[in-house]
């Protein structure tokens, strides 16, 4: 999965552990104890984690309320709000699909 350095430097240093996306027909195929490669789309650095658990939600908002921000990857002074994923999925995908929240491990 392609990854802004941001969100992946915060994976890389630890400190995000949950990853958000639309849930749709490629994330259905996300199971617990998989291995996804995240790859930094500035620099093409590539990391490797372990899937923990994979949990569907409705929409953003279910899902941002559901984990503390620091693990989706806001800093502690940052406003976490569910409208920032407009900017990668559109509304109409977001209401077909659903959003999934993929946690995590570094490995």
């Amino acid at each position: 999965m392609n990854l802004q350095p941001a969100p992946f430097n915060s994976i890389k240093s630890g400190k995000k552990d949950i990853e958000m996306r639309l849930y749709d027909d490629k994330r259905r195929l996300i199971s617990a104890n998989d291995q996804i490669i995240f790859t930094n789309q500035s620099t093409n650095e590539r990391i490797t984690c372990k899937v923990i658990s994979l949990t569907v939600f409705s929409n953003f908002e279910e899902l941002y309320s559901a984990f503390n921000k620091i693990r989706l990857g806001y800093e502690e002074d940052e406003i976490a709000n569910p409208e920032d994923m407009k900017q990668y999925y559109p509304l109409t995908e977001m209401q077909e699909n659903g959003v999934c929240a993929i946690e995590i491990q570094l490995i």
